[in-house]
């Protein structure tokens, strides 16, 4: 693992982390907005900058945190260390509310 940061989290228990650079699989470093810790991380395939890392294991039609926000589903399970994506969550953002 390389000492240079890989991952940003916003607050710390969110479900994510978005990567500040492109980032191989394996260990890498995540730093957070909102105290002085840092943590390793092991990604479990490539993510690339400006993309999401799950941080916690997150199950199908599950709510997922940034921010301290609820930005959006999982479409489907998703691992820990796993790419966030379109692939795999929707948005909130164009959500209908009733």
């Amino acid at each position: 693992m390389s000492d240079e940061l890989a991952f940003l989290g916003h607050q710390q228990g969110d479900s994510v982390a978005v990567a500040v650079r492109d980032v191989e699989a394996g260990k890498a470093r995540l730093a957070f907005l909102d105290s002085e810790d840092q943590i390793e991380i092991t990604t479990t395939e490539p993510i690339p900058l400006g993309h999401k890392v799950a941080l916690v294991a997150i199950p199908a039609d599950t709510s997922i945190i940034e921010y301290g926000e609820i930005i959006g589903s999982s479409r489907s399970e998703i691992a820990v260390g796993s790419l966030v994506h379109i692939h795999n969550i929707r948005s909130n953002r164009w959500q209908i509310k009733a």
